[in-house]
């Protein structure tokens, strides 16, 4: 059953300001917790508004991945993915993501999972949250670690024209 869309508009307004609040504090500051906090609300909206089967399965995971996230943040844990798996590429829902520090490859994930969202939804108001949350796991990354920020635009790039 869909979801009501009365306050919908909104609450997206709202949950996006807080992402972009998160997004220039977090870029003033330095600071990548500021911005997985400003991302929190839309994540947990983006949640509740998906109904098929994949997509909140790809919602619930954002979530995830966001719990862990701060976790490795606040912990300050620092684990290279790729020596341990003995690949540099991962595919995540049809999407290569490439590898490296673990608190990089979370939003990588993330942002591929939105953009499977943006994808498959059909609302107006998922696709909205789906690209608040892509922008704002790119900016993650980038606060992160800018040189996997770079690469991460390279692989993105080379893809995109591979594709075409």
């Amino acid at each position: 059953m869909a979801k009501p869309t009365k306050y919908a508009p909104h609450i997206c307004t709202a949950v996006s300001v807080c992402a972009l609040i998160g997004i220039i504090m977090g870029l003033l500051n330095q600071s990548p917790m500021t911005i997985i906090l400003g991302l929190l609300p839309a994540a947990i909206y983006e949640a509740y508004r998906t109904e098929g089967k994949s997509t909140k399965a790809a919602s619930l995971l954002i979530l995830v991945i966001i719990a862990v996230e701060i976790i490795l943040l606040f912990l300050d844990i620092e684990f290279n993915l790729a020596t341990y798996l003995g690949t540099s590429r991962k595919n995540i829902g049809g999407y290569l993501v490439p590898l490296g520090d673990i608190k990089v490859v979370g939003p990588t994930m993330m942002a591929a999972l939105a953009a499977v969202l943006f994808a498959r939804t059909r609302g107006v108001y998922t696709r909205w949250l789906a690209v608040t949350i892509f922008i704002t796991s790119l900016t993650l990354v980038y606060t992160v670690d800018p040189v996997a920020f770079q690469e991460l635009l390279q692989y993105v790039a080379r893809e995109a024209f591979r594709k075409i």
